[in-house]
C-alpha cells in the first residue's frame, strides 16, 4: 500500500555523509553512532556505506582509492556508478563541521519512511477481518518499539565524571526517601524489607513455587500492601478471573468466613462487612487485567499506556508459563527458549518502566521428589535462563504441605508457617524470610513463634 505514498528522502545529504566518511579520518567513528546501511534511501548509497562499515570494522584505511578498491573486490563498483560516482561524492563535501547534523537528517528520513511503511501495512492488516484484533495491537506496539529504538536520542555513554555525579544523585535520593531502611516499595514483611530494602525500581523479582502453594494469594498481598502506601499497582492475571481475585482481596481485608463466602452461605452481618470492605478496596490504586491470552508484548503495551497516565508504579504478572508465547516464537524455538525470551522481556520491561516487576513462575516436580520438598534454583520450570535475568529469586515454600512438623533451618513449628527463600539477590544478601498465614491463605503477617515454642527454647 505504501507504493501509492511518496516516501521522504534527501539525496544531497546522503551524498555529503558518504563523501565526508571517505575524506575525513575522524568521520566514520561519528557516523557509525547514528547510521546503518539500510538507513540510506538509494541502493548504491547502501552498498557504499556497507563497504565503509566493513573497512572501518577491520580497521583499514579509508579514502577514495581504498573504497573504490573494496567495492571492486566485491564486484560492486559498477553497481554504484563506477569510480566517477565515488569521486563525485567526495567533491560534494565542502566541510565536515556539521557531520552530526547531516547524519541525523539521513536518520530522520529513514525513520519517517519506516513509519509510513509500517502504518500502511497496519492499515491493511486492520482491514483484514481474519486477523485477530489483539494481534493488530501487538503489531502496532512492535512498530512503535522498532522506531523508538532509533528515534530516542538517549545518551547511555558517560564518562566517569558524569557517572559519579549520577551515582551520587541516586544515593542522595535513597537517603531522602528511606523510611527505616526501606528505599523501594514496601513488601509488607519487616524481614523481607530488611533484605531487599523494598522492591526496587528496575528490578525483576521472580516468585516461584509449586502449584497450590499460595503464590497468587501472596502476590495479591504484596499488591495490596503497595497500594496501601499510595503506589499504583498493576496486576496481570492470566490464570484467574478478576472477580476471583476480588473475592480474595475482600477476604484478606475482612473477617468474612472464606468457606461461607465461596459457597454463598454468608450471613447478613458478614455481607455487610464484605460490602464495606469492597467500598474501601475500591479506593485503592490497583488495576487488574485478566485477559486470558495475554503475551509479554501485550503486557508491555498495557503497562506503557498506564505509565503514561501515571497509573503504573509496580507490575505483577501471574504467571510466566501461562503467558501467550506467540509474540516470542521464532523458527526452531522450543518451549524453554520461548519462556527464556518471555523472562528477558519482563526484565527489559522493568528497566523501561523504571519500576519493580514481580513475575510469578512455577517450579518443576523435582522439589517434590526431594526429601522435605524444599525448592532450589534448579527447580525453576522450563528455563534456567529465568534465573539469569532475575535480580531477585524468591522460593515460596510451605513445609507443612509435606507433613514436616519442624522447619529444618529455623526449628520453627510448621503449622501456619510460610518460608520465602531469597535464593538469588543480585544487589544484596540471600536467606530465609518467615511469615505466618491462616489456613485459607487470606491473611499474611510477620512470623512470631508461638509462646509454647519460645518457652521451650528458654529452658
Amino acid at each position: 500500500m505504501e507504493k501509492n505514498i511518496a516516501l521522504p528522502f534527501d539525496c544531497d545529504t546522503e551524498e555529503v555523509v558518504l563523501g565526508a566518511a571517505m575524506l575525513e579520518v575522524k568521520a566514520m567513528p561519528e557516523v557509525v553512532q547514528y547510521l546503518r546501511p539500510e538507513m540510506f534511501y538509494y541502493d548504491n548509497h547502501r552498498i557504499i556505506f556497507a563497504a565503509l562499515m566493513r573497512m572501518y570494522n577491520e580497521r583499514r584505511n579509508i579514502d577514495l582509492i581504498t573504497v573504490a578498491d573494496e567495492l571492486r573486490r566485491h564486484n560492486e563498483l559498477e553497481k554504484v556508478g563506477g569510480p566517477f560516482y565515488i569521486t563525485k561524492l567526495c567533491s560534494q563535501v565542502a566541510s565536515t563541521a556539521h557531520l552530526r547534523t547531516h547524519c541525523l537528517i539521513v536518520k530522520d528520513f529513514y525513520l519517517r519512511r519506516q513509519v509510513i511503511k509500517g502504518l500502511s501495512h497496519l492499515l491493511g492488516t486492520a482491514q483484514d477481518m481474519s486477523v485477530d484484533l489483539a494481534d493488530v495491537v501487538c503489531d502496532i506496539q512492535e512498530l512503535a518499539t522498532q522506531v523508538e529504538k532509533d528515534a530516542v536520542k538517549a545518551d547511555n555513554v558517560r564518562n566517569m565524571e558524569v557517572l559519579m555525579d549520577d551515582t551520587l544523585t541516586q544515593a542522595k535520593e535513597r537517603m531522602e526517601n528511606s523510611a527505616n531502611g526501606v528505599t523501594g516499595t514496601d513488601t509488607g514483611l519487616a524481614d523481607l524489607n530488611k533484605i531487599t530494602g523494598g522492591w526496587q525500581n528496575g528490578d525483576l523479582v521472580i516468585i516461584a513455587a509449586r502449584p497450590a502453594t499460595g503464590k497468587t494469594m501472596f502476590t495479591l498481598f504484596l499488591a495490596r500492601i503497595a497500594a496501601r502506601t499510595g503506589v499504583n499497582a498493576v496486576f496481570f492475571s492470566i490464570e484467574m478471573q478478576g472477580e476471583r481475585l476480588g473475592d480474595r482481596l475482600i477476604l484478606m481485608e475482612s473477617n468474612v468466613n472464606p468457606y461461607r463466602w465461596r459457597t454463598g452461605q454468608t450471613d447478613e452481618a458478614e455481607w455487610n462487612e464484605a460490602y464495606t470492605t469492597a467500598e474501601s478496596l475500591a479506593e485503592l490504586p490497583i488495576i487488574i487485567d485478566d485477559n486470558p491470552s495475554m503475551s509479554m508484548d501485550y503486557i508491555r503495551a498495557q503497562a506503557r499506556m498506564l505509565k503514561s497516565r501515571g497509573k503504573c508504579d509496580i507490575i505483577f504478572i501471574d504467571y510466566l508459563q501461562l503467558s501467550d508465547m506467540k509474540g516470542t516464537v521464532k523458527e526452531n524455538r522450543n518451549r524453554e527458549q520461548e519462556v527464556a525470551a518471555a523472562a528477558r522481556k519482563a526484565k527489559l520491561l522493568a528497566k523501561e518502566m523504571n519500576c519493580p516487576v514481580i513475575l510469578l513462575s512455577q517450579l518443576n516436580r523435582e522439589a517434590e521428589n526431594r526429601f522435605g520438598g524444599k525448592p532450589q534454583l534448579s527447580d525453576l520450570r522450563e528455563s534456567g535462563a529465568i534465573e539469569q535475568d532475575a535480580d531477585i529469586v524468591v522460593m515460596l515454600y510451605r513445609p507443612a504441605l509435606y507433613n514436616i512438623p519442624t522447619d529444618k533451618d529455623s526449628g520453627y513449628p510448621t503449622e501456619g508457617l510460610g518460608v520465602l527463600n531469597i535464593a538469588k539477590h543480585r544487589n544484596g544478601e540471600t536467606g530465609n524470610v518467615y511469615f505466618s498465614h491462616n489456613n485459607s491463605m487470606t491473611k499474611f503477617e510477620d512470623y512470631v513463634p508461638p509462646m509454647e515454642w519460645l518457652m521451650k527454647q528458654a529452658k
